[in-house]
């Protein structure tokens, strides 16, 4: 369902906390030969005693589950299975032992479903069985009951997969000849659908439907090189998503994103523009960090292990550099984005430690283009107008900033002429041998 919004058509059963979903005809979709096996329902039985989490599917398929800490979830690997169940199916349940679930694209030929539990719950059976004997519609069935949260915690270590070796220090990638490499970054992608919106907007579907657009307009520029981080919906991890912008060797990263809040908060909308700082600009920024810097987890993706401190000044000057760059950009980009009639959110520019935004190669950006939980936003994130006009603002931005970088001597009316000199970035360039950009 690659760049589509997923609509729900699920229904709840009764006090046992049972959830069934239909999907648009389980005979079509065995009748389909040649693909990944199809899901077609998802039912949840969670009675407190014991927890059952079955999956109908066209054919069956081996799977291999192991428990996971903090948070405490189950995590459940599969070869690559075609979801045709809304996503939200598995979205916060009363159960005694589960939470919540989601199922998706972990990687290539990789599914896996994630069951969040409320307390401690261990795998009693995992099997495939036939749904009628001897046919291929099988049932994925993953059982479960209450344990200790000693026992839990062992059993969470003991799955533990071994630290990978140490890999030596890659040499520092040099300059590309041609044109600017721009990394467009869906936010979220299989497993980890990201928010979930009204109408049942789905954040993946919205963002990758921007990115798709963004591209095409970049591309027709003829000035740049575009990539993006995800080619469809599946699931790419933090750290991976900055180690392709690094070896691709990017001048700028753009990540999209598309933020929820609580039910009550409607009113608030319009797009924002974030930097990396490793301070939250306010509360809600520091909030949308977490839960972005969270979306590994989300997918059960094995815990990220931190760099060791870099202590280089050198290093340290370019990071400082490529944020002050950034925040160039985003002023660039937010005065763009209202001239083009885009809905701006009350405080436009904000920072927080996404993990995404921390490379100190180049310049990025994340970019919420508004909520799933205000209707306009959403009527405006769905719509092909909204998009080809906020995504050649975007182009514009981007052209200007890189302007200097296709011209001999200063750009004229540079959006950075307001900023301090302290605030201005050294001459050393982005790059050795790079003329640096500026807007």
């Amino acid at each position: 369902m690659e760049g589509a919004v997923f609509r729900g058509f699920g229904r709840a059963f009764g006090a046992a906390g049972a959830v069934a979903l239909a999907a648009a005809g389980l005979a079509p979709a065995i009748a389909a030969s040649g693909g990944p096996p199809v899901a077609v329902a998802a039912h949840l039985q969670d009675s407190g005693d014991i927890a059952n989490l079955t999956f109908d599917l066209s054919a069956p398929v081996e799977a291999v589950g192991r428990p996971m800490s903090d948070p405490a979830r189950i995590i459940v690997d599969i070869p690559q299975v075609n979801f045709q169940i809304d996503p939200s199916a598995g979205r916060p349940h009363a159960g005694a032992l589960v939470k919540a679930f989601r199922f998706g694209l972990f990687g290539p030929g990789k599914s896996r479903v994630v069951i969040e539990l409320a307390r401690p719950a261990c795998i009693d059976r995992i099997e495939t069985r036939p749904i009628v004997k001897g046919a291929d519609p099988s049932r994925l069935v993953i059982e479960l009951k209450p344990c200790d949260a000693e026992t839990f915690a062992t059993a969470a270590k003991a799955a533990l997969p071994p630290p990978a070796p140490v890999a030596a220090e890659p040499a520092a990638p040099q300059a590309p000849a041609g044109p600017p490499v721009i990394v467009i970054d869906p936010g979220h992608g299989g497993i980890d659908g990201g928010a979930f919106g009204l109408h049942g907007v789905v954040e993946k579907a919205v963002v990758y439907d921007y990115a798709l657009e963004l591209k095409k307009r970049l591309e027709a520029n003829n000035a740049f090189k575009v990539i993006l981080t995800r080619s469809g919906d599946e699931f790419v991890s933090l750290d991976d998503r900055v180690r392709i912008a690094q070896k691709a060797n990017a001048a700028l990263l753009v990540s999209i994103h598309a933020d929820t809040l609580p039910v009550g908060a409607g009113g608030v909308s319009g797009a924002t523009v974030y930097t990396c700082s490793d301070r939250a600009s306010d509360a809600e920024s520091q909030r949308i960090a977490e839960r972005e810097n969270s979306a590994d987890k989300a997918a059960g993706a094995d815990e990220r292990k931190d760099a060791a401190g870099v202590a280089d000044i050198l290093y340290d000057l370019k990071r400082r550099e490529t944020r002050t760059y950034a925040h160039i950009f985003s002023r660039g980009l937010v005065a763009d984005w209202q001239a083009a009639a885009g809905r701006l959110n009350h405080n436009p520019q904000r920072a927080a430690g996404f993990v995404v935004l921390k490379a100190a190669d180049f310049p990025s950006v994340l970019v919420e283009l508004g909520y799933l939980s205000n209707p306009e936003d959403v009527a405006d994130m769905t719509s092909p107008e909204w998009r080809a006009k906020t995504a050649a603002a975007m182009v514009a931005s981007i052209q200007r900033f890189f302007a200097p970088a296709a011209k001999a001597g200063p750009a004229p009316n540079k959006p950075d002429d307001a900023l301090a000199a302290s605030e201005k970035p050294a001459a050393v360039g982005l790059r050795p041998g790079d003329a640096a950009p500026a807007p």
